[in-house]
């Protein structure tokens, strides 16, 4: 694609190229700003987008030519249905690698989110697993999970993209495996790993290792504990950590998890309505910390349920999005989290992202700001 001076937020997406084989009066650097401003302003399809931009006809010239006009809703389609998905990709996770000067340091979630409508005749829906940058609730990254393959393939190949040195990464039970664990561990970050039976050697070993302990009242057990009480709409859940430094109760599966230290119990007690339910959850870590600390760790995963998946969902209507041609329905995810991603950096605005997303369509002073994009001298 042709790097544009004043392009902004565009500059970071010059590799793209058009998939096109032939020359087009509408060129991508003009298709692409239009979706990513439309999708800003509230389109969730390619016939809002191509709308979108014929209103703002006007507004979109102030940065370039669009000579012929706006595209129509079937070139945004055909187009997006043929770019190429991971140079698309590529770009993002470029780009968010200059807005958070490094990833080092961050705590990131792990986890997987299926497009349901994406789903065609003898072809799953797609799946993907996005990383998810707790400390600043941002989306690092994504990736496509492979037909017939799922997220342990999908975790690895992503990680290998971000390039996560000196991060913490947490990841649900599904990615609670000794090759992703090593993944993690030899690009020098650590990791945080809900267990679950779908590692039930393990997880015996861990719930054993706390029962013994807690027989003796962890007497002679070197631990930490830390506990919270959170009270909402008539809700009271009180959690409690508990993290332990000896491993020997894992035998010999200690070696197998490499830079393993510490076992984390999460014992979270819910009160609805005088009814109380209590869950048990266990995690295996890579990290000496206190239990005030790791349990905030292992509470900021499901930032990206409530974040992110949540934000796609009721926000941006993901869910119910019914792009199913070629490349089009993984294509619109990495615009739905740039523009989530560009929502999120700003703080000018004390509002939601749907109310935001209503400014954006009315206000171009703020559109504008949002891209970082200047107009033509």
């Amino acid at each position: 694609m042709e790097r544009q001076e004043n392009a902004g937020l565009l500059a970071h997406f010059a590799d793209l190229e058009d998939p096109r084989t032939r020359r087009s009066p509408h060129g991508l650097v003009e298709l692409l700003l239009t979706a990513i401003g439309a999708v800003l302003s509230g389109a969730d399809t390619w016939v809002a987008v191509a709308l979108w931009g014929q209103a703002k006809l006007a507004w979109l010239r102030q940065f370039l030519p669009f000579t012929h006009g706006v595209a129509s809703h079937d070139t945004f389609g055909r187009v997006f249905a043929l770019l190429d998905a991971t140079v698309f990709e590529r770009c993002f996770i470029a780009w968010m690698r200059t807005v958070c000067r490094a990833f080092e340091g961050l705590q990131v979630a792990l986890d997987g989110k299926t497009v349901r409508r994406s789903q065609t005749a003898g072809q799953k829906a797609i799946h993907v697993v996005s990383a998810f940058a707790h400390d600043l609730g941002l989306t690092l990254g994504q990736l496509k999970t492979a037909e017939k393959s799922n997220e342990i393939t999908a975790i690895p190949e992503l990680l290998d993209a971000l390039l996560l040195k000196g991060c913490l990464v947490t990841i649900d039970a599904m990615g609670c495996q000794k090759a992703i664990a090593a993944k993690i561990i030899a690009q020098d970050c650590d990791y945080a790993l809900l267990v679950k039976n779908n590692q039930p050697g393990l997880a015996a070993a861990i719930e054993a290792t706390f029962e013994a302990a807690a027989q003796v009242g962890y007497v002679g057990v070197l631990h930490t504990r830390a506990e919270w009480i959170e009270k909402d709409h008539g809700r009271i859940e009180t959690r409690r950590c508990t993290v332990i430094d000896d491993l020997s109760g894992l035998g010999t599966r200690q070696s197998e998890w490499p830079g393993v230290k510490t076992l984390l119990l999460v014992e979270s007690r819910r009160e609805v309505d005088a009814v109380a339910t209590t869950e048990r959850r266990y995690y295996l870590c890579s990290r000496h910390a206190s239990a005030a600390c790791l349990g905030q760790v292992v509470r900021g995963h499901w930032g990206i349920e409530n974040k992110l998946h949540w934000s796609l969902d009721v926000v941006f209507g993901e869910d119910q999005a019914r792009m199913r041609l070629g490349n089009a329905a993984e294509n619109f995810s990495i615009l739905r989290r740039i523009t989530l991603n560009l929502f999120r950096q700003d703080r000018s605005v004390k509002a939601g992202i749907k109310t935001r997303r209503l400014l954006a369509a009315t206000d171009d002073a703020y559109r504008q700001k949002l891209l970082n994009i200047q107009a033509i001298a």
